[in-house]
């Protein structure tokens, strides 16, 4: 199962023009939108490349106690806190809170979740096309519409 991620084709024109001659953007010129497979208390601007075809790089924002639930990625995924605070925790791994200028850094296809502690903004990169492939407690993947009730 793979959720592509659709934000709107012309926000995919304007970055991928503005990017010819480089990107400077102010906070408050971002475009957050919901991104399809994730839940709506996160929302999503893009900064550079096109997450649904290549290497990209987002802004997140999420809400207090907002739970992206047991998933993973193809590609390597990177995430930079800028505010707030986050609880990061990879299968077989201790959980660690992050907070401003916190990193971590997910391989392909190890299973993760990630919950926003306070209101939280973090830069999210990936090495390619960004796909979500959520799980169960046991590792059997399972639908979006699935995971998402259950947190």
């Amino acid at each position: 199962m793979r959720c592509a991620t659709v934000v709107g084709a012309c926000l995919w024109a304007s970055i991928a023009q503005a990017e010819d001659a480089g990107v400077l953007r102010k906070m408050a010129e971002n475009k957050f939108a919901p991104m399809a497979g994730l839940p709506s208390c996160a929302t999503l601007a893009v900064q550079s490349g096109d997450p649904a075809k290549g290497a990209s790089v987002i802004l997140l924002k999420a809400k207090p106690g907002c739970m992206i639930p047991w998933h993973w990625h193809t590609p390597t995924e990177s995430v930079m806190m800028v505010s707030g605070s986050a609880k990061l925790e990879m299968k077989d791994h201790p959980a660690v809170v992050l907070g401003p200028g916190g990193y971590g850094q997910l391989v392909g296809k190890h299973v993760h979740q990630f919950t926003c502690m306070s209101a939280c903004t973090a830069f999210v990169s990936a090495e390619g096309a960004v796909d979500i492939h959520y799980v169960d407690v046991k590792g059997n993947e399972i639908t979006p519409d699935v995971a998402l009730k259950r947190k």
